[in-house]
């Protein structure tokens, strides 16, 4: 499967960004939960596993609160390389957002 990296640049402390990377999850769950399905997600100290199946793909990647920025990354089903940078472009901006907040 095609992977993906991206770094979200911020001013905070791990710990900062992983309260507000929480918070963050939880907002979209209840946002999009009637979109999404078979939802994992795992915390292993900073770093947030997660997988989920949306319009009957499967995208899989973990989202690491670190000093200073997030650091992302992920798998995606070659059926969706169509949309690789529209994914990647979207979960930027919405992580950017969140730690401007």
């Amino acid at each position: 499967m095609p992977k993906f990296h991206l770094e979200v640049p911020h001013t905070f402390t791990a710990d900062e960004a992983k309260s507000r990377l929480e918070r963050f999850i939880d907002s979209l769950q209840a946002q999009y939960g009637d979109k999404v399905s078979e939802l994992e997600q795992a915390w292993n100290g900073n770093k947030l596993t997660f997988g989920f199946k949306t319009f009957g793909i499967k995208i899989a990647g973990a989202i690491e609160a670190l000093d200073q920025k997030l650091a992302v990354t992920g798998e995606i089903p070659f059926t969706a390389m169509i949309f690789k940078g529209k994914i990647e472009s979207e979960v930027k901006e919405k992580l950017a957002r969140l730690m401007r907040a």
